[in-house]
């Protein structure tokens, strides 16, 4: 049974930073190429960030140059580093195991929620 726990969210001020953590069991995790989508009541579901089994990563424009994701194989866990957020980054962040094309329809686990607020 494919399972991923996401953790670390939280309330954050404006320009601050978080590091999100997804932990993945069920599947052969080096292999999958991994991805975060996110959701809020004003945007709804939208992609984040991808990254494959080889490190190599992509971004929604709203998110590049301000997040970073990671993987570490050995430990089966996805990372996004969340720099400089902004109060349109507040949402519940969710990882999923399929590419951009699939993520924002891809089975989901609890998420954490993120918010951005003074």
């Amino acid at each position: 049974e494919v399972q991923l726990v996401e953790s670390g969210g939280g309330l954050v001020h404006p320009g601050g930073s978080l590091t999100l953590s997804c932990v993945a069991s069920g599947f052969p995790f080096n292999t999958y190429t991994m991805s975060w989508v996110r959701q809020s009541p004003t945007k709804g579901l939208e992609w984040v960030s991808s990254i494959n089994s080889s490190g190599r990563s992509s971004y929604a424009d709203s998110v590049k140059g301000r997040f970073f994701a990671s993987r570490d194989n050995g430990k089966d866990t996805l990372y996004l580093q969340m720099n400089n957020l902004q109060s349109e980054d507040t949402g519940v962040y969710y990882c999923v195991n399929k590419g951009s094309g699939l993520a924002l329809v891809a089975p989901r686990g609890q998420g954490t929620q993120v918010t951005v607020s003074s």
